[in-house]
């Protein structure tokens, strides 16, 4: 794909998000008059405004119509619905309208790009099938994960190959962008308040295979049958994974509980003797993510990553910060950081992460409430749950539908939890961090929590 001819055209970039920046620089940096435009003003913007060419013209607090219908080409930020009136009339007119992630791919020379996309476990997966990849090539991580595509083509550094997270919103802004390898992890209802049904989120995100050829290929989660018509629609060659005997064209777990080796992946390569690669990172641990570990053993081998640097990758691997992050370990218990768990699924995922049969778990919940029942996690305390402690604003609620379960106790803030959960807990336990709330009540956001709670256990566990 041949980069466009962007000197002296206009262009318009709407949405000022990492993305927009990104995009408004590298449109810049090609010799565009660019505008960029953005409804909320110049306080709110702040940084983002700082990171921009004095070449660059800003309209702020709302879009001229005219910025959109005089361009030569429209760039969205993924923050930004294409259904946007200014954008839709702009289209109507025949200006072309581009995703942030469809002008990077323009300016990569048709590098290698592995595309990730689904509603949960994408951050993961593509972390991990990067870690895979940087054991064999130079590999370049982003996308929805935190930094751009656009970013690696203005940072002119080589690179081998690229693993892009893909969210349903850069997906809409897509025409040429193609993904040598592209996965889809899993679909459930989301975004319902920027797509009228499931469907059409789906629809959105089915936009990835569209574009694959045939000597490209396909990823989907066997037991989703949303993501394997997705995928199915490829004109790539089709691989499966989940769990089950090893099985053609798939990447298989067995099931069953972890042993002391963790558990086994088979990856098959169509018409050849299956491969087996070992699961015993505790970064990895949980069912949810020995599909995210299937998926990226998948997207490397297919994109030729040698297996001994596969086998490698995935023990090696750290794990993403507030996702079960392993965070410290002394006396013989671990303190595992899932800050990232904002909301009851996330809960429940996390803690079913962890075997049960024994209590072995001090579990930390709480903060501001997202009018959610807890109750969806009963079944999963009964031999995980040692003692449940409760912080923020929403612990009552916490206590009235879950205390019934455990020892409970509320402790006010992070700090008191955590040094009750050092009385309480003892070897062969796990202190769990997992709020099922927002952080917003006691801190700034989910991370200051994690990193509150990292320095707190790494004091508790000397």
């Amino acid at each position: 794909m041949a980069a466009p001819e962007l000197k002296g055209t206009r262009v318009t970039v709407v949405g000022l998000a990492k993305s927009g920046v990104a995009a408004a620089r590298l449109c810049a940096r090609e010799g565009a008059r660019v505008t960029v435009t953005d409804r909320r003003g110049e306080a709110e913007l702040g940084g983002a405004l700082a990171a921009l060419p004095a070449s660059v013209t800003r309209r702020l607090g709302g879009h001229d119509p005219a910025d959109f219908t005089g361009a030569d080409l429209v760039v969205a930020s993924p923050g930004v619905p294409l259904a946007n009136p200014e954008i839709q009339e702009a289209r109507r007119r025949g200006v072309p309208v581009w995703g942030e992630v469809e002008l990077a791919a323009r300016f990569l020379g048709g590098l290698p790009i592995v595309g990730v996309t689904g509603t949960n476990g994408k951050s993961t997966t593509t972390a991990l099938t990067g870690a895979l990849l940087a054991r064999d090539r130079r590999t370049f991580v982003g996308g929805n994960l935190g930094t751009p595509l656009s970013e690696l083509a203005l940072s002119g550094e080589p690179a081998d190959a690229a693993v892009v997270e893909l969210s349903s919103f850069q997906l809409e802004g897509i025409e040429r962008f193609r993904a040598r390898v592209a996965a889809v992890l899993n679909v459930t209802p989301d975004h319902l308040d920027r797509y009228a049904d499931v469907d059409a989120y789906a629809a959105a995100k089915a936009r990835l295979f569209a574009t694959q050829e045939p000597d490209d290929v396909a990823v989907a989660n066997a037991r989703d049958p949303r993501a394997l018509a997705m995928a199915g629609a490829s004109r790539g060659d089709l691989h499966t994974f989940g769990f089950g005997a090893p099985a053609p064209a798939s990447a298989r777990d067995e099931g069953g509980e972890p042993g002391p080796e963790g558990t086994a992946i088979w990856f098959t390569p169509r018409g050849r003797a299956p491969e087996r690669y070992q699961l015993r990172n505790r970064a990895l641990r949980g069912r949810h993510n020995r599909e995210n570990a299937m998926a990226a053993v998948l997207c490397a081998r297919l994109m030729g990553v040698p297996g001994e640097a596969v086998q490698a990758g995935l023990d090696a691997f750290p794990g993403l910060h507030h996702r079960l992050e392993l965070v410290a370990e002394g006396r013989g218990v671990e303190w595992v950081n899932d800050s990232k768990a904002t909301n009851v699924d996330s809960t429940f995922v996390g803690l079913a992460a962890f075997p049960s049969g024994a209590p072995r778990v001090v579990l930390i919940m709480g903060g501001r409430g997202k009018k959610a029942p807890y109750a969806p996690l009963r079944p999963l305390f009964g031999g995980r749950v040692k003692a449940l402690l409760t912080i923020g604003e929403d612990a009552p609620a916490i206590e009235r539908e879950l205390g019934d379960l455990a020892p409970t106790e509320p402790c006010g803030d992070l700090a008191g939890a955590v040094r009750r959960a050092a009385v309480l807990s003892g070897p062969g336990d796990v202190v769990l961090l997992s709020p099922a709330c927002a952080s917003y009540d006691q801190f700034a956001n989910y991370e200051e929590r994690g990193e509150a709670f990292r320095r707190l256990a790494t004091e508790q566990a000397r």
